[in-house]
């Protein structure tokens, strides 16, 4: 079981940093990784101009059962909301600017070809 487990942490943590890369490739600028709070994770926090972005990475090795998006259900989003809130007061820099919440998607390989960006997802 701990075999199994490390190597989910060790694909999650490689769907970050892609994600990270590709993100930053795209004119953001990472600011925090893996946020945590007392409601839960962000796993990325970017800056991309002047608005503040909270970002949800999702990997699946297949999507038999459904998209890596699909995943993000009410419960999901209102701890996200919550993190980013909890960012906010946390953080000067952020408190007077705009934010967004979006998603990436890995689905398969951890490479561009199957990673999908979703601006404004909730």
């Amino acid at each position: 079981m701990a075999r199994h487990t490390a190597q989910h942490l060790q694909r999650g943590h490689s769907a970050e940093k892609r994600a990270s890369d590709y993100l930053r490739k795209h004119g953001l600028k990472l600011l925090k990784r893996n946020f945590r709070t007392p409601f839960g994770e962000i796993d990325l926090v970017m800056q991309h101009k002047e608005t503040v972005v909270f970002i949800e990475v999702r990997f699946r090795r297949s999507e038999d059962f459904g998209s890596p998006a699909e995943t993000i259900d009410s419960r999901k989003q209102a701890r996200l909301r919550a993190s980013a809130e909890y960012y906010i007061q946390s953080n000067q820099h952020a408190a007077d600017r705009p934010c967004r919440f979006d998603v990436v998607a890995i689905s398969g390989e951890v490479n561009d070809k199957n990673l999908l960006w979703l601006k404004n997802a909730f």
